[in-house]
């Protein structure tokens, strides 16, 4: 454990991640703080200015400051991210440790219906429920964190196929320990890392899924800043104002980054451990 953990303290991609997803979260939670102006206000009169010292990343078609948009609009992404897999982790773990301790009929009635969420193309079924129902920001992540439970109930179960064998499962259940006991304290705990790396991984798709769908304009409504409509706003402009999109393109790649290499982090610290 000692030289899985110096792994991972000398590993610099999961550093950089993990600097990446703190500086979003305090870019998020300082907002007021790190914009100096209001990301709502319009001024036609600063229409597409570029980046200058009073605009750092410019202005928008509607004289707004895009980078006090993008502060704010980390929020969205950071909300949606956390939202949208704490749903997803819940689903999955609970149903996955179910499908995987009882099996038989649970086993199977979990497992199918995991196959018909994943027989459905993610971001389609995403668009169709969100053009379905308009939903306001809490919603599209209780939407993205419905459609991705699937993939982390298939993980857990897996691991619970495997646990529930061994010797100290075994012998919980010939001292009387019941079904939720054995679940909450024997199989939950051993199955913690995988679903934490397997977290952290799921966050940047749920960011990307909120990106994409305020894209096309099923996501957040405006005027709410997010990257997915920054990055829709300023398409048509990408000739004579390329600052529009750039900056929330970047800064969207950025964190999937950040995500992804953290995961990637934990992944290998796992790994050395086994």
């Amino acid at each position: 454990m000692s030289r899985a953990a110096d792994r991972l303290r000398s590993d610099k991609r999961a550093w950089f991640g993990g600097g990446v997803i703190i500086m979003l979260a305090l870019l998020a939670v300082a907002a007021p703080i790190f914009a100096r102006d209001d990301p709502f206000s319009i001024d036609l009169v600063s229409s597409l200015q570029p980046p200058s010292f009073e605009h750092w990343f410019g202005t928008d078609i509607q004289g707004r400051d895009v980078w006090a948009r993008l502060v704010y609009g980390a929020r969205v992404s950071l909300s949606v991210g956390i939202g949208a897999q704490g749903i997803s982790l819940t689903l999955g773990v609970i149903l996955g440790l179910l499908a995987g301790y009882y099996g038989r009929w649970v086993d199977e009635a979990v497992m199918r219906l995991a196959d018909v969420t994943l027989a459905f193309p993610t971001l389609l079924l995403l668009i169709a429920i969100a053009a379905a129902i308009d939903p306001p920001l809490v919603l599209v992540f209780v939407v993205i964190g419905a459609v991705g439970w699937a993939a982390m109930a298939r993980l857990v179960r897996s691991q619970v196929l495997v646990l529930r064998t061994t010797d100290y499962v075994t012998a919980a259940r010939a001292l009387g320990a019941r079904g939720p006991r054995i679940l909450l304290r024997h199989l939950l705990p051993n199955v913690r890392a995988q679903v934490i790396v397997a977290a952290t991984l799921g966050a940047a798709g749920a960011m990307m899924a909120e990106a994409a769908l305020s894209f096309v304009g099923l996501g957040v409504k405006p005027p709410t800043p997010s990257w997915g409509s920054m990055v829709a706003d300023g398409r048509d402009l990408l000739r004579v104002a390329p600052w529009v999109s750039v900056a929330p393109g970047l800064a969207l790649g950025l964190t999937v980054l950040g995500f992804n290499l953290l995961g990637d982090g934990l992944r290998d610290k796992r790994s050395d451990r086994l």
